[in-house]
């Protein structure tokens, strides 16, 4: 009887002919949805959330002791890991993989995979819930091919992607139209790391030249430039100009040297600052205004970007 090589905090695990692949959806019925699947094995409530039907969802989790079959999931899950050191073990009945959940690793659950996972201490994870249609639709608008299978990780050092997913973590309250914005963008992002690094044939990404029409540039930021009713998505913003949401970013970047979601935290910092400066309306009356979810998120916001509260600076610059 032979024995199942085992892996220990190697950077991937052993694969059999189908560790890793986008299993078939049970003939049964849907796959639970991701987050429906992760509150019932965590047994816990996310420290918090946020989804709309064009990015999936981020969520925060702190949970205990893990040990449970996670049942397949409607979307493919990515997760890092902000604080601690915690062993994680994956079984898929064909293979075995131990690895460490630690700060700048990985881990991968494709869509519609099951495996038991043995967890026996806590942890803190950042997980995305990114829909397969979003890698399909980011191949194939960076002109390459479709997708190969995503594959399983369990504790993958990868630096890149774990940063991209902790500061999706800081995208969960703020702004609406602020925060939405950089999550549809960051999953784009995701999309074209997963592509790139985790599928079975990595994708090749075709660089795109060149910057946006004039005209096209104009309207796209008098779009951004709107009130809080109006549709900031990137979807919007790419269909105004006629470009795959891929394209547009990358072309809007290299004519204004920022990303969508940066030029539009630049624009709502200098509201905020005109604002401070030459009214006397409340900070609570000035992040209401600004689409902010509290006051608390606005100060934290404007912090990040000027290193003093909004008082503060109101106060230095009168």
């Amino acid at each position: 009887m032979s024995c199942r090589p085992i892996l220990r905090d190697e950077p991937h695990q052993i694969h059999s002919s189908t560790s890793g692949a986008i299993r078939p959806l049970p003939s049964n019925g849907e796959p639970r949805p991701a987050d429906k699947e992760m509150a019932r094995v965590l047994k816990t409530a996310p420290v918090s959330m946020a989804r709309d039907r064009a990015s999936g969802a981020i969520a925060h989790w702190k949970h205990g002791a893990l040990h449970d079959v996670v049942e397949p999931m409607a979307d493919h899950v990515i997760m890092t890991y902000p604080t601690g050191v915690q062993r994680l073990e994956r079984r898929d009945g064909k293979s075995v993989a131990i690895g460490t959940a630690r700060s700048g690793v990985v881990t991968i659950i494709p869509a519609g995979s099951s495996a038991r996972w043995d967890i026996p201490g806590p942890v803190n994870v950042v997980q995305l819930y990114l829909p397969h249609t979003t890698l399909v639709r980011v191949a194939g608008e960076a002109d390459s091919s479709a997708p190969g299978e995503l594959l399983e990780r369990t504790g993958l050092p990868d630096l890149v992607t774990s940063r991209l997913l902790m500061s999706a973590s800081d995208a969960i309250e703020g702004s609406a139209a602020l925060d939405a914005l950089f999550r549809h963008q960051l999953n784009d992002i995701v999309a074209t790391r997963l592509l790139a690094a985790h599928v079975g044939s990595p994708a090749v990404i075709q660089p795109t030249l060149g910057g946006l029409a004039p005209t096209a540039l104009r309207r796209a930021i008098e779009r951004l430039r709107s009130d809080d009713d109006t549709d900031v998505s990137l979807s919007a913003l790419a269909s105004d100009v006629g470009l795959s949401r891929f394209h547009f970013c990358r072309a809007f970047k290299e004519s204004t040297g920022l990303s969508p979601h940066a030029w539009l935290r630049q624009h709502r910092l200098e509201q905020a600052m005109t604002m401070l400066r030459d009214t006397d309306d409340p900070v609570v009356s000035i992040a209401a205004a600004l689409g902010y979810a509290s006051q608390t998120a606005f100060a934290a916001a404007f912090g990040k970007l000027t290193g003093e509260t909004p008082s503060d600076w109101r106060r230095r610059m009168r």
